[in-house]
C-alpha cells in the first residue's frame, strides 16, 4: 500500500490519507484483519505530523472501517469492505445527481423519500 500526500491540494492532508485508505479497502488491497502501520512510523515515512495521520485513522474508525486498539495497533474491521462499497455508491450517486443539476437540498429530498 502506497500512500502519498499532495501539499498543493486544497484538500486537508488527513482527508487525503483517509480517502486513500478507503480506496485501498474498496480495492481489496487492504482486507479485514489487516494491520495498518504504526501511526508514528507511517507519519514519519510520509513526512507528516503524527496527529495528521491519527486524525485520518480516527475518521475511518468513526466510519467503522478501522478498529484502533491501544498498544496493539490499528486493524481493518470485518465490516469495512461492505461499508466502503456503500460509501462509494453514495458518493457516485451524489456526483451523478450534481452532474444532472440537482442541488444539495434536492439530493437530500430524494434520499429522504427512499428512507
Amino acid at each position: 500500500m502506497l500512500l502519498r500526500v499532495d501539499l498543493g491540494s486544497s484538500q486537508p492532508l488527513h482527508e487525503q490519507l483517509a480517502a486513500q485508505l478507503r480506496r485501498a479497502i474498496s480495492s481489496h488491497e487492504l482486507s479485514p484483519g489487516d494491520r495498518l502501520p504504526a501511526a508514528r512510523a507511517l507519519a514519519s515515512t510520509l513526512d507528516v505530523n503524527v496527529h495528521t495521520l491519527l486524525r485520518a485513522y480516527q475518521t475511518l474508525r468513526d466510519e467503522g472501517l478501522l478498529e484502533v486498539r491501544r498498544g496493539r495497533g490499528t486493524i481493518v474491521t470485518e465490516a469495512a469492505v461492505e461499508r466502503v462499497d456503500l460509501t462509494e455508491i453514495v458518493r457516485e450517486l451524489v456526483t451523478q445527481a450534481r452532474l444532472n443539476g440537482l442541488t444539495d437540498d434536492e439530493i437530500h429530498a430524494l434520499l429522504e423519500v427512499q428512507l
